[in-house]
């Protein structure tokens, strides 16, 4: 397995190969999301006490007991084809209700560019959810209007997810608990309108499980939000699997019970955990999480009803 970087830190493009897929990873933001009980309410101090070793400081600070973490975009070739897994948080976005990732300007198409991609050659977008830093870069600002970035994409999007952050269903929703849930339904709003209308033209609605080739297939897999999705790589001898949101923090994979506080369905979601990385286990996946930073893509074991970390694969910040 050969990896590769370059750009500042932050800004990595990472290459390498499983059976006949070639995958690139396109970090885009790189830095601290927060504090550790914030983004996994339910994690007690000495879950991340006993795995430091594992957890710092990549995705861990424990003097400030901070969480560091990652936007990035998968982008696999497979069969002619290129698939971008993830599009990031992108450019000029209105996000009051996340200051940090507010009107950002980043250089997301010179990454791209640097791992040989142009938008014109994108066949496939994979969303694995509609939360505002994975849809992002679906769509750039041209002339005071939001326009598909990708134009010869097809950009995947399962139904559960499209129906449940359609503003025309949002009446539907429950009433938000607290003034952190009210802003952040209120962001979905905004990125629905810029992140999500303007590419419906060219999106598949899928439902179940859809296959996109002979080595890449999605699985439905809800909790984090109705529609959350997983894609499954498998060529040759080698098998992945790109779990999204399933896990935004390695002490998850020691305690899968603990749900990230972005959890639309908390309890829905950490079975959903469980079963993923049962399986990853069993069949010998490599994990690969959305937001890990570091090394980011992860071999696991079982060990009793928990799991443990048996490597990382080869990958720089």
């Amino acid at each position: 397995m050969e990896t590769r970087r370059s750009g500042p830190y932050g800004r990595g493009v990472n290459n390498f190969q499983l059976g006949e897929v070639e995958i690139s990873r396109v970090i885009e933001w790189q830095g601290e999301f927060g504090p550790a009980r914030h983004l996994v309410p339910d994690s007690p101090p000495e879950l991340w006490r006993d795995n430091e070793p594992a957890l710092a400081p990549d995705h861990w600070l424990p003097g400030t007991d901070t969480c560091r973490g990652a936007i990035q975009t998968w982008v696999l070739r497979s069969e002619g084809r290129v698939i971008l897994v993830d599009t990031g948080l992108g450019n000029d976005r209105d996000r009051p209700q996340n200051p940090l990732f507010d009107h950002l300007t980043t250089g997301y198409l010179d990454q791209l560019a640097e791992a040989g991609v142009r938008p014109q050659d994108v066949d496939t977008v994979v969303n694995t959810h509609l939360h505002t830093d994975h849809v992002g870069w679906n769509t750039m600002l041209r002339d005071g209007e939001w326009v598909p970035t990708f134009p010869n994409a097809t950009y995947l999007i399962h139904r559960a997810d499209h129906d449940f952050y359609d503003p025309r269903n949002a009446h539907r929703r429950r009433a938000p608990r607290d003034d952190q849930e009210r802003l952040r339904q209120e962001g979905d709003l905004l990125v629905h309108a810029d992140s999500i209308a303007p590419i419906l033209g060219q999106a598949v609605l899928w439902e179940d499980d859809h296959r996109i080739d002979g080595n890449l297939s999605l699985e439905h897999t809800p909790g984090h939000t109705p529609g959350s999705a997983i894609l499954h790589l498998s060529s040759g001898t080698d098998r992945a699997v790109f779990v999204g949101d399933v896990l935004h923090s390695p002490v998850q994979i020691f305690q899968p019970d603990h749900s990230s506080c972005f959890c639309e369905n908390p309890r829905e979601a950490a079975t959903t955990r469980r079963r993923v990385l049962e399986r990853a286990a069993d069949t010998g996946e490599l994990v690969v999480p959305a937001h890990f930073a570091g090394a980011s893509a992860v071999e696991i074991a079982r060990e009793g009803a928990h799991f443990t970390i048996t490597g990382w694969a080869p990958l720089t910040s």
